[in-house]
């Protein structure tokens, strides 16, 4: 054999196969076998391969480039991108850190928009901009974000008809974003400077994502007419746009050739998701980013919120304050201490009878109670009441959901109540009061029916602080369900009839992975 490997090795190397087929027979067998098997394993290793490489997640194996100026993109939508800052063995949740702001704003607006980024921007927690146009000539207030200067934007194309060339300048903070290196990024969220962001709920809805994959998340216009004028497939950005890392890292590759591309366009988020197109990202809906684009009195929105966490909210310099008495900055100040309290349950809709008085109650937890001395069913309960009108033409629709309309008629409307005050009553649970507000009532329904509930100034509900993991999308039941129980175990208090009790101690049974908040009412005569 040693002859052999040195002949092999340093002489002529075809004598391997001359001294392979001199083997006996049965050797020459046995070797053929195994490399024959070795053959196959190999072929079957490739084509393994091929097909990974092909459709998986992990490798860019189909390209399919986007030229723009001397850049190009990948379409791969899912491959994985991963910061350099961003320890990728450390799977840690996503916090506030991870984040980073771009707010729109200018000079001209911000001494009176100031206020609303101020309800919600902690000063050494969040980080990011607010983006102007010049330089302010005032002294910057300590309280407000953080301001950068947008760069020159003058050589762009601009030819829409009815905008502002300052959507360019806008659409591209999330370009002058990125290039400031931020460290330890996850994700980019952009607002406008009147947008109020619930970051804890924020955080919570982002935490769910994988944010190493590319990931374009925000919501819709709520009238139909700005979805069918602007984009049923963009997110608006009044509302909140967030963009992971990696979409970040291939939106900006393109971005400036693409806002010259789509110079006709009205907004920065149209252009941006006019980008996003382009990359073949789509749009991922989160209920609880709201652009607002209503006009009137937003309060049946807010009565009846989607069962999520409440996001963002825009627009609300232009709308009826959410509370009777103070103007809407006040009003939003007293949501927000609402949210302080107990920021997962925030808006969130439960609603029971009370079967011996045929009363049916509905509670946006941290805004209102709604009590009506008729039984409605559930669906009719969630669905909101028309007290706006559509963003454009102020007509009464459509709208992105349903809703029932609020009759001028007293008798034909729910008798409602607006929070007062939100007390800690122990540590983790609640005591929110709601007072009837008497002004602008339209009068009072005289009916016999209405008479007990008309009597109430004051409704107190308790409950439990919501945890924020209620709200994780992957557990075993949807976030329906486990924020619907929760009003079961309340419907339980509260119903007076003995086979309406088993019936929903069977259902509470019968769901043990869902937790029970309790919720009871008290009314103050």
């Amino acid at each position: 054999m040693s002859q052999i490997s040195e002949t092999v090795t340093y002489h002529d190397p075809l004598k391997l196969w001359k001294n392979f087929t001199s083997l006996p027979d049965k050797n020459v067998d046995l070797i053929s076998f195994f490399m024959k098997g070795a053959l196959s394993l190999s072929l079957f290793a490739s084509i393994i391969f091929f097909l990974y490489s092909a459709y998986s997640n992990q490798t860019p194996w189909l390209i399919c480039p986007i030229c723009d100026d001397n850049n190009s993109i990948s379409t791969n939508v899912h491959h994985h991108h991963h910061h350099p800052s961003v320890d990728i063995h450390n799977p840690d949740k996503t916090n506030i850190s991870h984040i980073v702001f771009g707010i729109g704003g200018s000079v001209k607006s911000w001494q009176e928009r100031r206020y609303y980024s101020e309800l919600w921007w902690k000063k050494n927690v969040t980080r990011g901009f607010v983006w102007l146009d010049e330089k302010p000539a005032d002294t910057w207030p300590e309280t407000s974000p953080p301001y950068q200067i947008s760069e020159d934007t003058l050589s762009f194309k601009f030819t829409n008809t009815y905008g502002s060339r300052s959507a360019i300048r806008i659409a591209r903070i999330v370009l002058e974003s990125f290039k400031l290196g931020f460290d330890n990024v996850r994700w980019f969220v952009l607002g406008d400077d009147d947008t109020v962001f619930f970051v804890e709920n924020l955080v919570e809805v982002l935490s769910i994502y994988d944010h190493n994959q590319m990931y374009y998340i925000g919501g819709n216009s709520e009238s139909i007419e700005q979805d069918v004028i602007h984009s049923y497939t963009m997110a608006y950005g009044g509302g909140g746009i967030a963009i992971s890392y990696p979409l970040v890292e291939q939106l900006v590759k393109l971005l400036d050739g693409c806002i010259n591309r789509y110079a006709d366009l009205y907004g920065s988020d149209e252009r941006i998701g006019a980008c996003m197109a382009e990359i073949g990202v789509p749009l991922t809906h989160e209920l609880g980013f709201h652009q607002i684009d209503v006009r009137g009195d937003p309060y049946g929105l807010l009565a009846a919120h989607p069962v999520a966490p409440l996001i963002s909210l825009h627009h609300l310099d232009a709308l009826k304050p959410i509370f009777p008495a103070g103007d809407s900055l006040d009003s939003l100040r007293k949501l927000v201490g609402a949210y302080k309290m107990d920021p997962a349950r925030t808006l969130q809709q439960s609603f029971c009878y009370a079967l011996d008085s045929k009363w049916s109650i509905s509670v946006s937890w941290g805004y209102t109670v709604q009590i009506y001395p008729v039984l409605l069913t559930a669906k009719e309960l969630k669905t909101p009441l028309q007290t706006f009108s559509t963003w454009r033409s102020w007509s009464d629709g459509p709208f992105s959901f349903n809703t029932r309309p609020m009759s001028a008629e007293a008798c034909e409307r729910p008798v409602i109540f607006y929070l007062d005050h939100v007390d800690e009553v122990r540590p983790g649970e609640t005591c929110s009061s709601y007072k009837r507000y008497l002004g602008e009532t339209g009068g009072d329904c005289e009916l016999p029916t209405y008479a007990p509930v008309l009597a109430l100034q004051t409704v107190n509900v308790s409950s439990s602080k919501m945890d924020q993991e209620d709200w994780n999308l992957r557990s075993p039941y949807p976030t329906a369900l486990q924020q619907l129980f929760p009003a079961a175990q309340w419907i339980d208090s509260v119903f007076r009839d003995p086979r309406s009790k088993q019936h929903f101690k069977e259902l509470n049974n019968a769901i043990p992975h869902i937790r029970s908040y309790s919720t009871h009412f008290s009314g103050a005569i």
